[in-house]
């Protein structure tokens, strides 16, 4: 390109810059893509789904109340845990997470509770809230809840 402003060809040349080749300006100057590949480099990142705005910029915690409330069903869990009251603590988590799962099926926005899509989101802490509450029921010593099969199951395993 000349310092005139005409390129090498004798064409006149535009200030409108092509970053890369993937997006090129249309008719409006306003860069577009014209291929379905993706750019070689990212320059941002999606918003995760539930990041909306639900409150003002001052409330952060009024859309974060989901996360909020499922934490501390957790953290009372693990305290009684801690306090030697196994069996309550863990069916308190276990419910904590059942919780998160319910409210991720049920509510728009969640907040941080979104991590992934809905669909993982509500299977991961479905699967692990029943897991835990079940594993919790079955503790011994005194299970509050006996699996006929269970025990022929282990000793078949355990015996030999």
């Amino acid at each position: 390109m000349g310092t005139d402003g005409v390129g090498t060809r004798g064409e006149d040349v535009d200030e409108i810059e092509v970053r890369d080749a993937i997006s090129a300006p249309d008719a409006d100057g306003v860069p577009r893509r014209t291929t379905r590949r993706f750019p070689k480099f990212t320059r941002d990142t999606a918003r995760p789904e539930g990041a909306g705005r639900a409150a003002p910029g001052d409330a952060l915690a009024a859309r974060q109340w989901p996360i909020i409330a499922v934490l501390g069903v957790v953290a009372l869990g693990l305290l009684l845990t801690a306090l030697d009251l196994f069996r309550v603590g863990t069916l308190l988590i276990g419910v904590g997470l059942l919780a998160g799962a319910v409210l991720r099926w049920l509510l728009p926005g969640v907040g941080m509770l979104a991590v992934r899509s809905r669909f993982t989101d509500i299977v991961t802490y479905g699967v692990l809230g029943t897991a835990i509450v079940l594993l919790a029921l079955m503790a011994q010593p005194s299970p509050w809840l006996q699996i006929p099969f269970l025990k022929d199951t282990l000793h078949f395993t355990v015996s030999g």
